[in-house]
């Protein structure tokens, strides 16, 4: 039923959109429209400060992009290279190279490589002369450095390289490419299936929980960077001059910086006091080199992003407002006391390059996917340049409404409140809650993993909850990542925190008449998994739980991590050894030392990546005779990779809250077994006759 009615897609070529898909009928979302959803850059809104995934063109008339779209059929992504025109009411988008596998993202923790399974950033970039547009693309397993024409008249690969290319830009001379690659990889990987041999040495480089064979580790694996020829091909090693025209690895960590340049004028954001809490400020230096603050109140804390203005003014844009759930552009002049604001949003913006007097971006709302919008300045006036999904505004979404509340001791916190198409005023629904961000366009909370809008086709209010942020006033005068890690831990008190707010944002969709407090779900990945089992074990208000990740526990995250993590836990949190007894330690969050009092119905649906992490939990409440069920998807990491896999959870997500906050089965034969599974479990856990279910 959750595909139903929606029609398929041609294989892939359907990358752009038609005029009929913005006039088809009105009717619900399906998983499809989800799943399927054409999509430009990372799918959360919240990574600010990497590189915009919109190119503009050196005469500033097309801006290039990268489109990316499930596709169900096939178990894969469609993905083409676009080209846009920036005038409203231009030519239309045209595509100048299709095809591709999808790049996830790859991140370094504790000196290890780890796929993440996020959607990793592509960004193009246009030659100097504006006849080539450059891009990464990867083909088998293996990410190159490509090259399309503008007309889109050829596409080709530039490098041949045996592992993936990470980095790269076009030479300063504008003919060359320049990109980062590990050549040391190849070897490394040979070194391993040595290893194989005599059997792998149990140490850090060891993650038991996707496989026993050892990572890759960063310092043994080091970046080369390399010059090639894009006309035969051929490439070399850079020299040290060249390959520092090479931009560094976008920014990101504790400290993320917004930085613009223009000429010999500089600007940038600072911290106002040691530590990675503490609010950050403008600076800017003029042309003699003097260094000075912005002193207007909007130059202080949640700036994204800064550009230089033809006139010497300065434009940023910024999160503002309650618990920063809102956007603004300012404009301010060295020298001036006041910074002007001349738009201001709850529309998330992302992505944003400035060209001319203009700022081509990445806008969505709550509603509205991705499309890409240019905003005309001084004057904030906004205009649409590319939808990639018009018949979105055709489907039946529901009411959505931002709620705002204080958690203890007086936080600000935000979420949306879904309700479905078809509430009636004045009548209770069943609740779920989807974690832990919910800026922008409202897909299935981070990581994609519990669909918003489908929960809502099909009868639920949904809380799409944003996990507010840790504030410098919580942790004062902590200056590194790892001390303020070791705070939050202490005692649990991070955690208590975020349900404070959660129960608190429950509290006030059950006053507003919408909620029924018998029958409250709730959902998470990663963090927001963390937050589902400290919830069970430390609130009675949930009557289901559907978890992506999993868990917690005494032995678990001493064991099943390796000895790296281990390590790292004991060092930095602070964690129990395994050999010791840390029941009092675990007993507020480990969910197998509460397995005899817990008895909410907890779906488990894992990466084959991650699961052993479960089973510590997992055999605690099966042995309690608790309705628990786990399944284990293969081939995938922490987010999911395959549309197949998304399609599956999305469904089970339904079924299983459905049958627990509703009483409700799918009729679907092929599903007689699960139900079959989960009215023992429901019976197992209440000797009463249960009330039958009623079907949809």
């Amino acid at each position: 039923m959750l595909l139903s009615g929606a029609p398929a897609f041609a294989g892939c070529s359907d990358m752009l959109p038609t005029a009929a898909e913005a006039n088809g009928p009105r009717r619900l979302i399906e998983a499809r429209d989800l799943i399927e959803l054409r999509d430009i850059g990372m799918p959360d809104p919240s990574y600010f400060f990497l590189p915009s995934p919109l190119a503009v063109s050196p005469d500033g008339k097309s801006i290039a992009v990268l489109l990316s779209r499930g596709d169900i059929a096939g178990n894969g992504y469609c993905r083409a290279l676009v080209v846009l025109s920036t005038a409203s009411g231009g030519a239309p988008p045209r595509i100048v190279d299709r095809g591709g596998e999808m790049i996830t993202a790859t991140d370094v923790k504790r000196g290890l490589f780890v796929n993440t399974g996020f959607p990793d950033l592509v960004v193009p970039a246009w030659s100097p002369d504006g006849r080539w547009i450059a891009y990464l693309k990867r083909i088998d397993g293996i990410t190159q450095l490509w090259r399309a024409r503008a007309d889109g008249s050829a596409a080709e690969a530039v490098t041949r390289s045996a592992v993936d290319v990470e980095r790269w830009s076009w030479a300063p001379n504008g003919r060359d490419l320049l990109y980062a690659s590990r050549p040391g990889v190849a070897d490394a990987r040979r070194a391993l299936d040595r290893e194989a041999a005599t059997g792998y040495l149990y140490d850090g480089r060891v993650r038991p929980n996707p496989s026993p064979r050892p990572q890759l580790r960063e310092a043994d694996v080091p970046q080369a960077v390399f010059l090639v020829d894009p006309e035969t091909g051929l490439d070399r090693p850079a020299s040290a001059e060249e390959g520092s025209a090479l931009p560094p690895d976008p920014p990101g960590g504790s400290q993320p910086q917004a930085v613009a340049v223009s000429g010999d004028r500089r600007a940038w954001t600072e911290r106002e006091a040691p530590g990675p809490l503490s609010p950050s400020r403008i600076w800017v230096t003029d042309r003699s080199g003097r260094k000075q603050p912005c002193p207007a109140t909007a130059c202080r804390d949640g700036i994204v992003n800064l550009w230089w203005q033809a006139d010497g003014s300065l434009l940023f844009l910024r999160r503002e407002g309650w618990a920063k759930g809102r956007m603004a552009l300012y404009r301010w002049r060295p020298g001036s006391r006041a910074a002007r604001r001349f738009l201001s949003s709850p529309t998330w913006l992302t992505g944003c390059s400035y060209r001319e007097a203009r700022l081509y971006c990445v806008s969505e709302d709550a509603v509205t996917p991705r499309q890409v919008v240019a905003i005309d300045l001084p004057s904030g006036r906004r205009s649409l340049l590319f939808d990639p999904n018009p018949g979105f505004a055709r489907l039946r979404l529901g009411k959505v409404e931002r709620l705002t509340w204080q958690s203890e001791p007086g936080m600000p916190a935000w979420g949306d409140l879904v309700l479905p198409p078809d509430a009636v005023p004045g009548q209770k629904l069943p609740l779920v809650i989807v974690q832990y961000h919910s800026d922008g366009f409202l897909r299935g909370g981070t990581g994609d993993a519990h669909p918003i809008f489908l929960l809502a086709a099909h009868g639920f209010a949904v809380l799409s909850f944003e996990r507010p942020a840790v504030e410098s006033a919580a942790y004062p005068g902590l200056k590194t990542i790892d001390a303020i890690i070791a705070a939050m831990t202490r005692d649990w008190g991070e955690r208590r925190s975020v349900l404070s707010s959660l129960l608190a944002g429950i509290d006030r969709t059950i006053a507003m008449g919408v909620a029924d407090p018998r029958r409250i779900g709730i959902t998470g990945l990663s963090d927001g998994a963390s937050t589902v089992n400290y919830a069970l074990i430390n609130a009675d208000r949930f009557a289901a739980a559907s978890i992506s990740t999993c868990c917690e526990d005494p032995r678990t995250v001493m064991t099943y991590g390796g000895t790296a993590w281990a390590d790292w836990n004991r060092a930095v949190r602070h964690y129990p050894l395994a050999t010791e007894d840390g029941t009092a330690f675990w007993k507020p969050m480990a969910l197998s030392l509460n397995a005899d009092r817990i008895d909410t119905p907890i779906l488990m649906q894992l990466a084959d990546s991650e699961y052993l992490l479960a089973l510590e939990a997992f055999t605690a409440l099966r042995e309690k005779n608790k309705p628990v069920e786990m399944y284990v998807s293969p081939g995938e990491f922490h987010t999911r990779t395959q549309p197949l896999h998304r399609l599956a959870e999305y469904s089970r997500d339904i079924d299983w809250l459905g049958f627990w906050l509703q009483g409700r089965e799918d009729p679907d034969p092929a599903k007689r077994a699960q139900y079959a599974r989960w009215r023992a479990l429901r019976d197992m856990r209440s000797p009463a006759p249960a009330t039958p279910a009623v079907p949809h």
